[in-house]
């Protein structure tokens, strides 16, 4: 199945791109045909048949030939929403590079805190941006422009960019952004404004749907490294240490999963996709109690929105995105173990780490770098190409377009059947579930 992609209408302007273009006979180097697509799905039988019964079909993201608008009358917005994350000044830097220089527009507008920056009632007037305001902030942790969670009204963001004559707005952010994102491109089409709505996939977690990865997720790797290296020192330098390390990842144990895997020093990885019994013959605690008396440590590795079976709450509570909140599964944890241990009279010394925010504010890696760049730019060429209502996807690593709609219709999880989760298991050697 041919996914889909919305556009503003016809491209009928010659894109500036051509200045750059090289050839080889009467074939582009430069540009991508409309009718390439990328299959979600690249597994085959010996019949060159698809595994997967039912393929979707991504239209190829790069620059095209013609254009929607016209560069010197266009007027761009960047907005970046919800937590900071390694790589967001990485984004809005080429962004604005590639506007700048490879399309010329001259008009490029970064709004402030988040959607609240499209609503004229919190009076946050929008910086003036160019090569020069974001020279060196790829070196820099957060975002340039500031951040914030929650929505405003979509009528209220549509006036204001109408006012401000905004021809497409860049959103840079997770679920809630894109959800966001999306309320906007919808009023936007009933009222058929020609604003391009492009999105550019934000979260730490790696739980965005058709998409293989996000930025700041290899560096946030790196980082949980460190922090586990630091945990399992401390919990190997005495007798009867736990290193417990609570780590990112809400509804998804990517994080968690490819940290353990990267350190090679977990010994129990607890992630939201695998239920965990905490207590019986069987459960995680006589597991950790048999660990500790064999071996006299143990390093934990746990996602905060894991262990939900655990603990029970009356009221489901939810951030100011929309995103449920869950309670704290670390500490809840750490004090459950030392609890269960003073039951068994086993001095054990606890080290308890949190390392979320320390995470999430380092500037981004080399890699994750320049994938920011490969991603800022892409989502340059859709919304001069007029594409609207679509995020940049990232699929064996090619550069795709994929629709809002599709992408906030649920979370990427980890298949506890699949390779990565056999691989965690066999690194960690903890029991299955």
């Amino acid at each position: 199945m041919v996914i889909k992609i919305p556009s503003l209408g016809e491209c009928k302007i010659i894109s500036p791109l051509k200045n750059f273009q090289s050839e080889q006979g009467k074939k582009s180097l430069l540009f991508i045909d409309d009718n390439i697509y990328i299959s979600n799905s690249i597994e085959i039988n010996e019949h060159g048949e698809y595994l997967e019964k039912e393929q979707k079909y991504f239209e190829k993201a790069g620059p095209r030939e013609k254009i929607f608008f016209q560069p010197e009358n266009t007027i761009a917005g960047i907005v970046t929403c919800g937590g900071i994350c390694p790589g967001l000044n990485n984004v809005i830097r080429s962004l604005v590079v590639e506007l700048w220089f490879h399309y010329g527009v001259r008009e490029i507008l970064g709004f402030r805190y988040g959607y609240e920056g499209l609503n004229p009632e919190k009076n946050l007037p929008p910086l003036q941006l160019d090569p020069e305001i974001v020279d060196e902030i790829h070196d820099e942790g957060g975002t340039l422009l500031g951040t914030s969670r929650g929505p405003q009204e979509p009528e209220k963001m549509m006036s204001y960019l109408r006012s401000m004559g905004v021809n497409l707005l860049f959103c840079v952010g997770g679920d809630g952004t894109h959800r966001g994102a999306y309320q906007l491109f919808r009023i936007l089409q009933e009222k058929s404004y020609p604003i391009s709505i492009i999105g550019i996939p934000k979260t730490i977690d790696n739980d965005i749907l058709y998409t293989s990865r996000t930025f700041g997720f290899n560096t946030a790797i790196e980082e949980a490294r460190k922090v586990l290296i630091c945990a399992h020192t401390e919990a190997k330098s005495v007798r009867y240490g736990i290193g417990l390390v609570k780590l990112m990842g809400r509804d998804s144990g990517f994080v968690t999963a490819y940290s353990a895997l990267a350190s090679q020093l977990v010994n129990y990885a607890i992630i939201p996709e695998v239920p965990v019994s905490l207590l019986g013959a069987n459960g995680f605690l006589s597991w950790l109690e048999q660990r500790i008396l064999t071996r006299e440590h143990a390093l934990i590795a746990v996602a905060e929105g894991a262990g939900s079976e655990w603990i029970k709450e009356d009221i489901e509570r939810k951030d100011a995105s929309g995103n449920v909140l869950h309670a704290d599964v670390g500490k809840f944890l750490r004090d459950k173990i030392v609890e269960y241990f003073n039951n068994k009279q086993v001095p054990i010394q606890m080290k308890y780490f949190d390392p979320s925010y320390l995470i999430r504010s380092v500037p981004a890696n080399a890699e994750d770098a320049a994938f920011c760049d490969a991603l800022a730019r892409n989502a340059v060429h859709a919304g001069m190409a007029g594409r609207t209502g679509i995020t940049i996807g990232y699929i064996h690593n090619q550069f795709v377009h994929i629709p809002i709609e599709m992408v906030i219709s649920g979370r990427k999880k980890i298949d506890p059947e699949s390779s990565l989760w056999q691989t965690v298991l066999a690194s960690t050697g903890q029991p299955i579930p």
